[in-house]
């Protein structure tokens, strides 16, 4: 079984670029054991613009008794 974070990170409206540096947060939890699952830019802007972009993070959950932790927590 797998378990998931999600991470978003706000868009520029008019640059259209992330505000805060996705690279480094991919390596992030990549160091935590984490996998980067999936990217979504889901459309909430004018003209239907993505103002977020979503980071879908996943990897095998742990043992029973064992801490759940964010690695930006």
């Amino acid at each position: 079984m797998y378990e998931y974070q999600f991470v978003s990170i706000p868009v520029g409206g008019f640059s259209g670029k992330p505000k805060k540096d996705y690279q480094a947060i991919v390596h992030e939890y990549a160091k935590a054991g984490w996998r980067l699952h999936s990217v979504l830019t889901p459309p909430f802007g004018n003209g239907g613009m993505a103002i977020t972009m979503e980071l879908i993070f996943e990897k095998e959950q742990k043992e029973e008794g064992e801490s759940l932790i964010s690695p930006l927590d």
